[in-house]
C-alpha cells in the first residue's frame, strides 16, 4: 500500500539526516503537503525538498513535533513485524545489563520506537503511548509482546499529560491476561511492591535504580530523610543499605502505606517514620523542631514542565535544596536530584552551590549520577537524556 508523502523544506532534512526522528511543523512544505490532509497517527513517507526518501513516520498534525521517524527503510513499516524486531534489540541490551527481569524494556525514541514505553516487572508489562501513531497500532503492541515475551499479563496505563498534548484519550485498562493491582519487583538486592494500576506513571521509576545503587556507602548507620518518597524507592534501599533510621516525606498517604508495606518485605520496618503532607510545609516544621539528619534526599517531580516554567522551576529547586541543606548535621550529605528535562545539569550544580553560598557552607561534589542504561540517551535527541542526581558533602566553612 503506497503512503501519502510528507514534504520538507529546503535545507530542513539536516537534523533528521543526522539522526534525529523529530520533524516540526514550520519545518514542512505544506504547499505541497499540506498537513490539515493528514490524519493523526497516519504513516507517511517523510522527504526532502527534492523528493528523497529519508524514512517512515507518523505524524500528528496538530502538535509542534509534528511527525516521528520510526524507520529509514520503505520497506518496514510500523506493524507487528517492525515491533517485533524492535523489541527484542531493545530486550537484547537489557538482559546484557541485568540478571532479573525488572527494567524498562522500551525508551521511546531511543529504542526507535517513538510514543512507546514498556516497563517490565517479571511476568507483567505495563505500556504507556504517548503519540496517535502508536496508539493505532495498539493490538500489534499488544500481539509483538506477547509473543517477544510471553507475559501474564500487560496494562496499558495511558492517562499521562503527554496524550492530552495529543488529543489522546486517558485510560487504564488490562489489555492482555490479568494484572493485579501491585506487581513485584527487585531493585538493587531490595524488594518492592508497585501500584501499577493506581501509582505515578507505570508504578516505578526505574531510571534512578543506578544512582539509589550509590546510597550504600552513605547511609550506613546514618540517620536519613527521604522527601518526595513516593513508594520509597529511595528511603527503603537506604534502610535495606544499613541506615540506622529513615524518614519519608510525601503528599500520599497510599504511597506512604506502601512505604510501609515495602519496609515490612524487607525486614526493615522498624527502621521507617513516615511523615504525610507538603514536602516544603514538613521541612519547616522539621527545622523548628530541631531536627537533623546525616543524610537528606531530595528527588522531587519534575518542577519544570515547559521551557517557560525554567526560572520558576529553577527557584523552587533552589527553596528545596537551601532548606534541605538547612536541616543536615555539620558533615552532612546531600543527594539531590532533578527529572526535569528542561533543568540542564550544569544548572543544576549552580543551583546547589548558590544554595550553599547562602547558607555560608562548603559543597564538593562527591558523585554525579545519571539515568540507568534501561533508559539510553539517543545522542541526536538531547531530551533523551532527563535524570540527573548530585552527591553532595555539605560543610561549614
Amino acid at each position: 500500500m503506497s503512503l501519502p508523502s510528507l514534504r520538507l523544506k529546503s535545507n530542513s532534512d539536516r537534523r533528521i539526516k543526522g539522526g534525529h526522528l523529530w520533524v516540526f511543523s514550520n519545518e514542512v512544505d505544506t504547499a505541497q503537503t499540506p498537513l490539515t490532509a493528514l490524519e493523526a497517527g497516519q504513516e507517511v513517507q517523510l522527504e526532502t525538498a527534492s523528493g528523497k526518501l529519508l524514512g517512515l513516520a507518523t505524524v500528528s498534525p496538530d502538535n509542534l513535533i509534528c511527525a516521528r521517524l520510526h524507520s529509514r527503510d520503505a520497506a518496514h513499516g510500523l506493524d507487528k513485524s517492525l515491533l517485533v524486531h524492535r523489541l527484542k534489540i531493545a530486550l537484547s541490551l537489557r538482559e546484557k545489563l541485568f540478571d532479573k527481569p525488572f527494567y524498562r524494556l522500551a525508551y521511546g525514541e531511543s529504542d526507535l520506537l517513538p510514543g512507546l514505553v514498556v516497563d517490565r516487572f517479571g511476568d507483567y508489562l505495563v505500556v504507556q503511548i504517548t503519540t496517535p501513531g502508536m496508539e493505532r497500532v495498539r493490538a500489534e503492541i499488544v500481539e509483538a509482546l506477547v509473543q517477544v515475551l510471553k507475559p501474564t499479563g500487560i496494562l496499558f496505563k495511558n492517562d499521562g499529560a503527554a496524550r492530552k498534548a495529543e488529543q489522546l484519550a486517558a485510560y487504564v485498562e488490562v489489555a492482555f491476561g490479568e494484572v493485579p493491582e501491585r506487581v513485584a519487583l527487585e531493585e538493587n538486592g531490595v524488594r518492592f511492591e508497585a501500584p501499577v494500576h493506581t501509582g505515578q506513571k507505570t508504578g516505578w521509576f526505574y531510571d534512578h535504580r543506578m544512582n539509589r545503587a550509590r546510597l550504600a556507602p552513605y547511609v550506613s548507620g546514618k540517620r536519613v530523610l527521604d522527601l518526595y518518597s513516593y513508594i520509597g524507592g529511595w528511603g527503603v534501599q537506604a534502610a535495606a543499605f544499613g541506615a540506622s533510621e529513615v524518614m519519608c516525606v510525601d503528599s500520599s498517604a497510599a504511597a506512604l502505606d506502601l512505604v510501609e508495606h515495602n519496609a515490612a518485605l524487607n525486614g526493615v520496618a522498624e527502621k521507617m517514620t513516615v511523615v504525610e503532607g507538603d514536602v516544603m510545609d514538613a521541612l519547616r516544621e522539621l527545622k523548628g523542631a530541631g531536627e537533623k539528619f546525616d543524610v537528606v534526599i531530595a528527588d522531587p517531580p519534575a518542577f519544570i514542565k515547559k521551557r517557560k516554567d525554567i526560572r520558576n522551576g529553577e527557584n523552587a529547586y533552589r527553596r528545596l535544596n537551601e532548606q534541605a541543606m538547612r536541616l543536615l548535621n555539620k558533615d552532612g550529605i546531600l543527594v539531590s536530584a532533578s527529572c526535569s528535562m528542561h533543568l540542564a545539569e550544569n544548572s543544576l550544580r549552580d543551583i546547589l552551590l548558590a544554595a550553599s553560598r547562602h547558607l555560608d557552607r562548603h559543597l564538593v561534589i562527591a558523585e554525579r549520577g545519571f539515568q540507568g542504561a534501561d533508559h539510553p540517551l539517543h545522542p541526536a535527541i538531547p531530551e533523551t537524556g532527563y535524570i540527573k542526581s548530585y552527591f553532595c558533602r555539605v560543610l561549614p566553612v
